[in-house]
């Protein structure tokens, strides 16, 4: 072959190769035709020739190498959602620990596996579908999102940071414009003017301690509160001669500038109560330093207690149980939790003593399905002179849970915080049910306390039932009665409601009679009958609730028991609960 036909093939080839008209290719196109037709085909349709049934691209199988890019890009993908899990959602709850075994991690199987377990631990019904600390965890996410951003997300602020960690204070004091301040006498006294700053209250935190006060500030008025241990930092007129004075600055008792100079973290000026504030410097450091590490598992220790009822150096405390109607399904049983002074261990807080007492308390079915947890700090502040006569005091909790009638186990666990006694109670309870046709009462209370709330407190807050505030007094676990002391300023209280009274056809309204009786059990006579009647109460329906009070000095020593007995006079149903209780 010449070197120019040589060269002319090749370049023939070349073009075919180049428009898609190679044998190979033509034989694919055209495998149902005659093979003569198929090599008149390649001659005259040329470059235009295209295979009716050809493969959307989108369809298409990918290939080798694609697969290895769609396979890396989805591992990225799936980094990214791990990443953000780490470093964006449990950012300020997650321990040092778990971070670095999170870190070490080979697969997204173990990852997942982690992340389930890690949220299991924090679950405080973990017999339920629902885990509640998870979900009020994003919901503190969501709310620091939507009211502290300051140019960056609200869970990064500092503000942020503390609500996810440890939830809504119990108190703020917030001045979002800064403005005139007279400062305590902690703080040198006299009147200045500050950057917008807010002063979140805990009345406790688990790790931290009592009366926790975390102080944000916004020293560049652009909405930026960030936590800060130096009390004067909020302070506008600070590095303003002769402004803002402190009560000693104002009197010449001491100047301004030793402000600058008297070293330490704050730049307090001198006042009243300055003279400690170097020692309490100690205690802010280390209170800020807590604050930055992740908070522990709310009272897992007391769980584990409840779970394996394993309890060493025990704390007696009391319990008592109640019943209230709600509605015909719903019933609400208030648990009194009652305690003895002398049972908790006081610590001095700038001159008061204050106890402390974790609880933690969890009912459940006979089938061991968990239906209500619950757990929370009380707290009593006694003055340090009257600690020892206030030894026999009792401190007393309140919790009210909504429950369908039937049969349920409560257990409870305290702990004492300041010391290391521990305390188990475990029982099990009948809630009724309340029919509509049948005459019923609530629990026959005795009461230490009743009194009527305000209308915008009702049926909310501790001991309120209704329109009642009924603290009841709790009997001890040896079988005694309630007791209270025969004192002028004591009364003895009794609250009852009574449900589904009959009402008269002509006169659509009920008629009962109910009848009061206080007996000495030891001498077995009446100290007290009274009768009382629906015509004498006015406009009643269905429902009567009954309240009566005797002062405990015109009672002398004794048991006693008080027995209400209810007279339908239309249903011709009779009730005739009754109570025992002591006075000495």
């Amino acid at each position: 072959m010449s070197r120019v036909a040589s060269r002319y093939f090749f370049s023939l080839i070349f073009l075919m190769v180049a428009t898609g008209l190679t044998g190979t290719a033509r034989a694919q196109g055209d495998k149902a035709a005659a093979a003569g037709d198929a090599k008149s085909s390649a001659t005259v349709t040329g470059s235009q020739a295209q295979p009716t049934d050809e493969i959307d691209p989108l369809k298409r199988a990918p290939n080798e190498k694609q697969k290895k890019q769609q396979k890396k890009s989805l591992k990225i993908e799936l980094s990214k959602t791990y990443k953000k899990w780490l470093n964006e959602d449990v950012v300020w709850i997650i321990t040092d620990e778990e971070r670095a075994a999170f870190k070490q991690l080979s697969n997204d199987e173990e990852r997942d596996n982690f992340i389930e377990a890690f949220w299991q631990r924090r679950d405080p019904t973990p017999d339920t579908e629902e885990n509640e600390y998870k979900e009020e965890h994003y919901r503190r996410i969501a709310y620091a999102n939507e009211h502290f951003p300051a140019g960056i997300p609200g869970w990064k602020s500092d503000r942020g940071r503390i609500y996810i960690m440890y939830g809504p204070a119990d108190e703020v004091d917030s001045h979002p414009s800064g403005g005139t301040y007279e400062r305590p006498m902690e703080e040198g006294g006299g009147e200045t003017s500050t950057f917008p700053f807010e002063d979140w209250r805990y009345r406790y935190l688990e790790g931290i301690g009592q009366e926790v006060i975390i102080e944000f500030v916004d020293t560049c008025m652009c909405g930026d509160f960030h936590m800060t241990m130096d009390r004067s930092e909020k302070d506008a007129l600070l590095e303003t001669p002769n402004a803002g004075l402190t009560l000693y600055e104002q009197m010449g008792l001491s100047s301004k500038a030793s402000r600058f100079t008297g070293g330490g973290l704050e730049r307090l000026g001198a006042g009243p109560n300055s003279s400690n504030l170097q020692t309490k410097q100690f205690d802010r450091l280390e209170q800020f330093a807590k604050l930055q590490a992740p908070p522990p598992v709310k009272f897992k220790d007391l769980e584990e207690i409840v779970n394996t009822k394993l309890i060493t150096n025990l704390m007696p405390f009391d319990v008592r149980s109640d019943f209230v109607k709600v509605t015909g399904d719903t019933v609400l049983v208030p648990i009194t939790i009652q305690m003895k002074y002398r049972d908790i261990t006081f610590s001095n807080k700038d001159g008061v003593q204050r106890g402390t007492v974790n609880i933690f308390g969890r009912v459940t079915t006979l089938t061991g399905k968990v239906v209500q947890t619950f757990e929370d700090t009380a707290q009593v502040d006694v003055p340090a002179e009257l600690l020892a006569r206030a030894a026999e005091n009792s401190s007393v909790y309140w919790k009210a849970l909504p429950l369908r009638p039937g049969r349920y186990k409560v257990e409870i666990a305290v702990k004492d915080v300041n010391g290391d006694r521990k305390g188990l109670w475990s029982r099990g309870i009948v809630v009724p049910e309340y029919s509509d046709d049948k005459l019923s009462t609530s629990s026959l209370i005795v009461a230490d306390q009743m009194e009527a709330v305000p209308t915008k407190d009702v049926s909310t807050g501790n001991f309120v039932i209704g329109l009642t505030k009924v603290r009841p007094r709790v009997a001890p676990a040896d079988g005694k009665p309630a007791l209270f002391k025969r004192n002028k300023d004591q009364k003895v209280n009794f609250w009852m409601q009574v449900y589904n009274l009959g009402v008269d056809d002509k006169t659509h309204k009920p008629s009962a009679t109910f009848e009061f009786d206080i007996v000495n059990i030891a001498t077995n006579k009446p100290v007290v009958q009274k009768t009382e009647s629906t015509e004498q109460m006015g406009n009643v329906g269905e429902q009567v609730t009954l309240q009566k009070s005797i002062a405990s000095a015109n009672l002398p020593p004794g048991v006693y028991k008080i027995q209400i007995k209810v007279n339908d006079n239309v249903s011709k149903q009779t009730v005739d609960p009754s109570a025992t209780f002591a006075v000495e």
